[in-house]
């Protein structure tokens, strides 16, 4: 696909502006050289990827980051519905918030995931493990992106990991907890640890190469 560094710099642009309208006009004039996954895969996800890495670095709100992916979100809907037969094929995959109620890093990344052309099954927050356990089994989901806010939270994923037993469902995980301590999410037996959306992206490749 050309021109893929012009469109990827119009989108961050209004995107950081929050104009829904001119972000629209770009993937328009962008779907005249590529498919609507290309678009996905290589305007949008390293654009809000680029936004997300701005906003680590200290240069964006963390609001920035929060409406370019619900804009994304919606703008990828338009171009690559839910029922379309090109959105990215995957074993089914769930975000979730573990034993809390703060959903907004779930949020960035669920609609990140969205806006690439993932198709996600959004499990909320507050989660238990026999919640979890239960809706895990009765959806059949295998990919399951578990975000946690404090560290005894972190810590009872390893309960879980055990009440889930041989079903073969890969827990990857993120939150405070796991990004202070690098190596807490082997501690905790999850199957991978991503600190943000494309990595979350990462782990799931991971996961499609070793599966089976």
């Amino acid at each position: 696909m050309k021109n893929t560094k012009h469109f990827c710099d119009e989108l961050e642009r209004s995107l950081l502006l929050l104009d829904k309208d001119t972000s629209e006009k770009v993937l328009i004039e962008a779907s005249k050289q590529g498919s609507a996954i290309e678009i996905a895969n290589q305007i949008i996800a390293p654009t809000l990827k680029k936004i997300g890495d701005d906003w680590e670095e200290g240069s964006l709100a963390l609001s920035q980051v929060y409406m370019s992916g619900v804009i994304c979100e919606e703008l990828i809907d338009k171009i690559l519905p839910p029922n379309n037969p090109v959105r990215i094929s995957q074993p089914k995959m769930a975000p979730g918030v573990f034993e809390d109620y703060h959903l907004l890093g779930k949020r960035i990344v669920f609609s990140s995931l969205r806006a690439s052309g993932f198709e996600l099954t959004d499990l909320g927050g507050g989660l238990t493990i026999d919640g979890l356990v239960e809706t895990i089994k009765r959806e059949k989901i295998k990919i399951m992106l578990l975000s946690v806010l404090m560290l005894p939270s972190a810590l009872h994923i390893k309960d879980l990991k055990q009440r889930l037993g041989d079903t073969n469902v890969k827990l990857i995980v993120g939150g405070a907890p796991f990004r202070f301590d690098a190596e807490l999410w082997k501690e905790v037996g999850a199957d991978g640890f991503g600190k943000d959306s494309s990595e979350a992206i990462h782990e799931y490749g991971v996961y499609e190469k070793t599966a089976g």
